[in-house]
């Protein structure tokens, strides 16, 4: 059996998301194994990242800075904000590299059964950011679930005297998907959103 600190590893490594036990013994041997080129400066990344990592004062993404890098660069859209649940949602749009304003990290959706109410999220302080600065548009970027699609129409409906635009991401057909592999709600959607050749 291995010594208590590998066994700490491997017990913490396996509640990461996607590790199990038995994947968390294999990273955590692979980690051990490469000891000099990984594990030593993950460990050291790890140790930086922990005493940095803040919470944006503006859009409440995570970052080592407050402002956040987005917030801060002057060349951002600044009269668009993107509402998405939670900061994996907010790289991911980055990663598309299409959109080019700023953001606003809810927290989460509104959740009766998980006991999520209005207060539990960032909707009162978009509802002043969407007041207060240059805005004159909000993109709802909410998960197309029941929690996702709840969340925004009360986003909207708390937007609706701020004098912005709202608009939502589409939802229907992906690049690449054939119409006999989809869902009903997904086909649903693409007829509902569909648009003149």
């Amino acid at each position: 059996m291995a010594g208590s600190e590998i066994d700490e590893m491997i017990r913490l490594l396996a509640r990461l998301p996607g590790l199990g036990p038995r994947s968390a013994r294999r990273a955590a041997l692979y980690l051990m194994r490469r000891h000099d080129t990984l594990l030593v400066p993950l460990a050291e990344a790890m140790t930086r990242a922990a005493a940095t990592i803040t919470t944006c004062s503006l859009c409440n993404t995570l970052d080592t800075t407050d402002p956040c890098a987005i917030c801060a660069d002057t060349r951002r859209d600044r009269s668009t904000i993107c509402v998405v649940e939670q900061v994996a949602d907010q790289w991911a749009l980055e990663r598309s590299g299409s959109y080019h304003g700023l953001y606003h990290v809810l927290g989460g959706t509104l959740s009766a059964l998980d006991g999520v109410g209005p207060d539990d999220l960032a909707i009162a302080s978009l509802v002043h950011r969407a007041r207060t600065e240059d805005v004159t548009e909000v993109i709802l970027a909410l998960n197309a679930t029941v929690d996702g699609q709840t969340t925004a129409h009360y986003v909207a409906d708390r937007l609706a005297h701020a004098g912005v635009t709202i608009s939502r991401l589409a939802h229907g057909l992906p690049v690449g998907g054939e119409l006999d592999y989809l869902d009903d709600g997904t086909l649903a959607a693409a007829l509902r959103a569909r648009r003149g050749v």
